[in-house]
């Protein structure tokens, strides 16, 4: 059976977190503008700096610094390759924390599929409904996919 667009793109997503170098939390983001692939980002260092994965993690206040989230690094690719992020639509594999909330509102993405309600932040999530961010949780699509992307499996 074809996929909806939105499991092909989810799935997509899923793929991009298996590139993440940090492994408290792998979560992987694709950007879609007319159902064609703008960008894509995962969790990982700063370009040319370690990654958790070769030095260990960087603990401030309980949560790992040292890397940059996917939604950002998606949001920062469309950026370096000039593609304009308006209207867009971002996959992400766990629902975004935040501050990278405020950076997908900023960026004009006007809706939000995510796969794992893994720390739904509730400002986060008043803040999206404010900024009129359509959100979906692929656990509410007819045909889930078969995912497992929590932190530590």
């Amino acid at each position: 059976m074809r996929p909806s667009w939105d499991s092909y793109f989810m799935k997509i997503a899923e793929d991009v977190a298996l590139r993440s170098t940090c492994d408290r939390a792998m979560v992987g983001a694709v950007l879609v503008r007319e159902k064609h692939i703008i960008a894509t980002g995962y969790n990982g260092s700063p370009a040319g700096l370690e990654h958790c994965d070769d030095i260990g993690h960087l603990m401030v206040d309980g949560h790992c610094v040292r890397t940059v989230h996917a939604e950002v690094n998606a949001i920062i690719q469309a950026a370096v390759f000039g593609q304009a992020t308006k209207d867009a639509v971002c996959y992400v594999t766990h629902f975004p924390c935040l501050n990278c909330t405020k950076m997908l509102i900023n960026a004009r993405i006007s809706r939000l599929v995510y796969a794992n309600s893994y720390r739904v932040d509730p400002t986060a999530l008043e803040f999206l409904t404010r900024a009129g961010v359509e959100l979906v949780s692929i656990e509410d699509m007819p045909h889930q996919l078969p995912i497992d992307i929590t932190p530590g499996t």
